[in-house]
C-alpha cells in the first residue's frame, strides 16, 4: 500500500484513510496503537501486537513446551509451600 498524505487537524488528530482502515480492519470506536521508531509513527491493531509478542516470546521457548502449564505448575508449587 503507498503512503498517503495527512494534515495535522485541531488537537493533533489526523484522520486515517478509509483504505489503510480497511486493510487494518478497524473501524470507528477502536483502539490502536501508536509508537515512534526511527523518526516514524507507527500504528497497529491490538490484535498485531499481541501476535508480534507471542512471536517474540515463541523463540525462547520450546516448541513442545505450553507456557500455560509451566504457569500453572509454578503457580501450584508456590500454593504447596505457603
Amino acid at each position: 500500500m503507498d503512503s498517503e498524505r495527512v494534515k495535522i487537524g485541531s488537537n493533533g488528530r489526523f484522520v486515517i484513510p478509509a483504505a489503510f482502515r480497511k486493510a487494518l480492519g478497524v473501524g470507528e470506536g477502536d483502539e490502536l496503537l501508536v509508537r515512534v521508531v526511527d523518526d516514524e509513527l507507527r500504528v497497529c491493531t491490538t490484535k498485531a501486537a499481541i501476535s508480534q509478542a507471542q512471536e517474540r516470546v515463541r523463540r525462547y521457548v520450546p516448541a513442545d513446551t505450553q507456557l500455560v502449564d509451566e504457569l500453572i505448575r509454578e503457580r501450584r508449587r508456590a500454593a504447596e509451600q505457603e
